[in-house]
């Protein structure tokens, strides 16, 4: 089933504030809710896909996607939406708090295995180097296990003590009206542990940030906005989950003789109007150095001609694109007397009028053609 426009599920427009959509969202939170609305396969629908919009809009940079790339867009960034109410819990206690008092049925933080964040670098690169390929090593500041605590959080020799709030469930439940709702435990963040000696490297988080070298090769081919993924090496995961990925965000500068249409390479060559009426032959720079290229008799201004397979390497697919040599034929200037004499003998042999009686183009074709 096609997904609605998030905008339209949360009924604001695409220019609403941050503070409007965070409005809206608690409305429909409210509204659709399932402990107020038991058995409900509908409002349990709206209640999730309320969610996922407010997830997106409410994230400036995922929202910045959407807005230009729609729902295939936010695909790329791993986002996929929320698979249970647990899920959806847990990402927005704090809009939950706010509505109920003390929190929503599922809100405790999920201590299972999670997923790393994605991270993302955006990296420049020349025109050659898209086109011939390039290996590079790059410096990623990114969080990484604590190498004094080896994750744990604790001082070494100490460890996580029982939560004594929620006898280590990590959450408190109580009732309030026909609600029965559970809230994360106040003193341990949803852990059901706390730290009393926290190690004094990474504050007790466990982990700390890093700068670390990765090797990134960039195949011959890419263009601007080529994303390359590498697995695993974005943000840790927490409670032994996977780490995210890297993405590198590629940007090519331009070139001074050079550019691109698609996998074909184009250029301008050019020649003097004697050239383009005798024929020449001229060196024409390619991605892999000079190609001789034969110019016939008669060439005229604008004319294109093509370098077989002298292009970009195809990504998708087999194979090269071409090059098209566009013709740009000079007409000279600051002759000397010599020059332009010779150049008036030779339109009298043609029988061009160098200054003909003034009469319009089109009334001079007409008479042409008689």
């Amino acid at each position: 089933m096609m997904k609605r426009d998030y905008y339209e599920v949360l009924g604001v427009s695409p220019g609403a504030s941050e503070e409007e959509i965070k409005r809206t969202y608690r409305k429909l939170a409210l509204q659709y809710h399932p402990d107020r609305n038991p058995g409900d396969g509908t409002a349990a629908e709206r209640f999730r896909e309320a969610a996922e919009a407010y997830e997106v809009l409410r994230d400036p940079e995922k929202r910045r996607i959407y807005d230009q790339f729609g729902h295939d867009g936010l695909q790329g960034t791993g986002f996929r939406g929320f698979s249970g109410f647990e899920d959806i819990f847990s990402s927005f206690g704090d809009i939950f708090q706010d509505l109920f008092g003390f929190g929503s049925a599922g809100a405790r933080r999920s201590r299972r295995a999670q997923r790393g964040a994605d991270l993302r670098y955006d990296l420049e690169i020349t025109f050659m180097e898209a086109a011939n390929g390039k290996e590079i090593d790059l410096d990623i500041l990114k969080h990484e296990t604590c190498p004094v605590c080896s994750g744990s959080g604790c001082t070494p020799g100490t460890r996580p003590e029982r939560c004594q709030t929620c006898a280590g469930t990590g959450h408190v439940t109580r009732t309030q009206g026909f609600f029965r709702i559970s809230t994360t435990c106040p003193s341990c963040g949803g852990e059901g542990s706390v730290i009393a000696d926290p190690c004094k490297e990474c504050r007790g988080q466990g982990r700390v940030q890093a700068n670390r070298k990765v090797h990134v090769r960039i195949p011959a081919g890419v263009d601007t906005g080529s994303r390359l993924r590498l697995r695993e090496e974005g943000e840790p995961g927490e409670h032994g989950g996977p780490p995210g990925d890297l993405y590198i965000v590629i940007h090519v500068q331009m070139h001074e003789f050079f550019h691109r249409e698609g996998d074909d390479v184009v250029c301008s060559v050019p020649i003097s109007f004697v050239q383009a009426a005798l024929g020449t032959t001229v060196d024409v720079p390619t991605l892999e150095g000079a190609e001789t290229l034969s110019i016939p008799k008669g060439t005229q201004p604008g004319e294109v001609y093509k370098l077989k397979g002298k292009g970009f390497q195809r990504l998708r697919g087999f194979g090269r694109g071409d090059q098209l040599v566009h013709i740009d034929v000079k007409t000279p200037t600051n002759l000397t007397r010599k020059q332009e004499q010779l150049l008036r003998t030779f339109s009298d042999l043609t029988g061009d009028e160098i200054d003909p009686p003034h009469r319009s183009i089109f009334g001079r074709k007409k008479k042409e053609k008689k």
